[in-house]
């Protein structure tokens, strides 16, 4: 766990602390690294509800009731499903706040869906969910995986101020 990451978590359990706010984490090529780095910090437990580990779509669709559909139509890296994986989390918590995350950290990608393209979703409860891409390049499987960490607190701790 880098020192920025156990810094954003810090920042994220005061935020959400001070708001009364807790928070879930979707994720797929994080496989946990968010939820990870939020349960790094000593009283996460305050204001995190729980993590899905969805790396595979079927797992999407069971955890997350991502629609087959909506994974046919745009493939699992796509704004469409990380909304629909926000979403989903939030369904299956008790969570206030979900953040989702599916990308391509590497090797590979292809000229449509490159390796380091991100796709993050944000869902609040009684809120409306959004969802953007983030193209952090081909900088390697770890350093994009890292990034979408930080990128992925970041977007909470947005979320409650």
């Amino acid at each position: 766990m880098s020192r920025a990451e156990t810094a954003l978590a810090a920042e994220l359990l005061a935020a959400a602390r001070a708001a009364g706010l807790t928070v879930a984490t979707a994720e797929s090529c994080t496989g946990g690294l968010i939820s990870g780095a939020i349960t790094e910090v000593a009283g996460a437990s305050d204001i995190f509800d729980r993590g899905f580990v969805t790396y595979s779509d079927a797992a999407k669709r069971a955890m997350l009731g991502v629609r087959a559909e909506t994974l046919a139509e745009h493939g699992a890296v796509s704004e469409a499903v990380a909304l629909e994986m926000a979403t989903g989390a939030l369904i299956g918590s008790e969570a206030d706040l979900a953040v989702a995350v599916t990308g391509i950290a590497g090797p590979g990608g292809s000229e449509h869906k490159p390796e380091g393209r991100v796709c993050f979703g944000l869902a609040r409860r009684g809120g409306e969910a959004r969802a953007e891409t983030v193209d952090f390049g081909a900088i390697g499987r770890s350093a994009v995986r890292a990034a979408t960490v930080d990128h992925a607190l970041g977007l909470l701790i947005g979320a409650i101020r």
